[in-house]
Order: C-alpha cells, then sequence, then structure tokens
C-alpha cells in the first residue's frame, strides 16, 4: 500500500514576526524603521560635510595612517566615521569635529570591535 504525500492545508505566506536572517534588504528596512536618524546619511547635508572632513584630514587614515585612496567598496576607501557614536544625537551626528577620515578596513574591523566592546548589545 502507496502512503499519498498531503497537500498544505494553508497557504505559505511571507513571515510576519520579522524578518529571514539572510534577507539583508529586509534586515536594513527593518534598522532604517527602528532607527530614523539613519535617513540622516542619505541627506545632501551628510554628503557635504563628510566631503568637508576628507578634505581636513587629507583623506589619510587617523587610525592608521594610510592613505584612503580606493573607490567603495575597496578596503583602502574613505569612511566618515563617527569618534563618539551618535545614536541618534543631532549635535553629535552632525558635530564636524566628531567625524573623522578612516578607510573601509579599519572602520569595518578595528572601529566595529572597538564599539562592540565599549557599548555590548547595542
Amino acid at each position: 500500500m502507496a502512503l499519498k504525500t498531503l497537500k498544505p492545508g494553508l497557504p505559505v505566506g511571507k513571515p510576519r514576526l520579522g524578518y529571514d536572517p539572510g534577507d539583508a534588504v529586509a534586515a536594513d528596512r527593518h534598522r532604517n524603521m527602528m532607527s530614523p536618524w539613519r535617513e540622516w546619511y542619505r541627506t545632501k547635508r551628510w554628503y557635504q560635510l563628510r566631503q568637508q572632513v576628507f578634505v581636513r584630514d587629507l583623506y589619510k587614515c587617523q587610525r592608521t595612517g594610510e592613505m584612503c585612496t580606493g573607490k567603495y567598496p575597496a578596503p583602502n576607501s574613505p569612511v566618515a566615521n563617527h569618534k563618539v557614536p551618535h545614536r541618534g544625537s543631532p549635535d553629535l551626528f552632525w558635530d564636524i569635529n566628531n567625524i573623522e577620515t578612516v578607510t573601509k578596513a579599519a572602520h569595518d574591523s578595528l572601529i566595529q570591535s572597538e564599539e562592540r566592546k565599549r557599548y555590548p548589545g547595542g
């Protein structure tokens, strides 16, 4: 006697409680929703401010001394890093003296690990 496979009785839909951990777009969307200040990174004012920082620092990484000559996503591309994490504070976010030029490699490894140690869990 052969067993038949039954089709599921309920339709399968998208999860409604969160996002699929492998879905980077959904994760980013969720992060943006939970942190509205992330929109500041997409403003003309931010692009002008970060450019001022790069010129002030002569495109030199303030952590490693390496020249930031690459184009994103190269490891030596310039990143404007907040020295003191702003956590949504407009005063810290827009303060040019709180921003430094670093390489993408330094930002993605050295600085992120420093922040995880300094501010565990968030």
